[in-house]
């Protein structure tokens, strides 16, 4: 299953779960408005994974 992912998609997977990791981390050590902001990274790097796969698919077609 793990074959279908590119160096770029498992990058973005391990910069997506860093941010989530950390925003936990900052929200329960009291930086609520920090843990928050990061949390949001979370789908803005997710959706710019799958909007560059659709670039790239879109090419190859």
């Amino acid at each position: 299953m793990f074959k279908k992912f590119t160096v770029g998609d498992k990058l973005l997977f391990v910069a997506a779960f860093l941010s989530l990791v950390f925003s936990e981390i900052l929200y329960f050590k009291g930086e609520k408005e920090s843990g928050t902001f990061i949390g949001l990274w979370v789908p803005s790097i997710l959706a710019f994974g799958i909007y560059l796969k659709l670039i790239n698919n879109s090419k190859n077609d």
